[in-house]
């Protein structure tokens, strides 16, 4: 399946660029969330006459981000869960609550822009998160987690 991105798609290309994905992540992710548009001559067009538009708006993400880095640069968060003498978590600490407390310090910060990439933490510690603001911005937060 070709395309025509509407915005910077990691590991794949950048805005306006075309490519040949595979149908099931075309059809079921990009075209949905407005990511891209099938590759014809009519949308070619159309993406034409929005370039200005569309490049005006990514560089309007970028600069959000950027500034949203620069507030989370060395930020640190505690979060208190239930755990066992040893260490242990009863039950884990994913995205979700590691995206609740950084909001609960008054930084924006969604869930899918945390990228915990050795899966859930289950035991307490320091730990060094990735938060993913942006395709070409990102910053590591550490995390602290105290038993209650």
């Amino acid at each position: 399946m070709e395309l025509i991105l509407l915005e910077k798609i990691q590991n794949l290309g950048d805005l306006g660029d075309r490519v040949k994905v595979k149908p099931g992540y075309g059809r079921n992710f990009l075209v949905p969330q407005g990511k891209a548009v099938p590759a014809t001559a009519e949308n070619l067009a159309m993406f034409e006459a929005r370039r200005a538009e569309l490049e005006k708006a990514a560089a309007a993400r970028l600069g959000d981000a950027e500034s949203r880095l620069v507030a989370m640069q060395g930020l640190a968060v505690e979060i208190e869960a239930n755990a066992s003498d040893e260490g242990k978590l009863y039950g884990s600490i994913g995205p979700r609550e590691v995206a609740e407390a950084v909001s609960a310090l008054g930084y924006a910060l969604h869930k899918s822009e945390v990228i915990m990439g050795e899966g859930p933490i289950r035991t307490t510690g320091e730990f060094d998160v990735v938060v993913k603001l942006h395709a070409d911005v990102e910053t590591v937060i550490k995390v602290t987690v105290k038993p209650e």
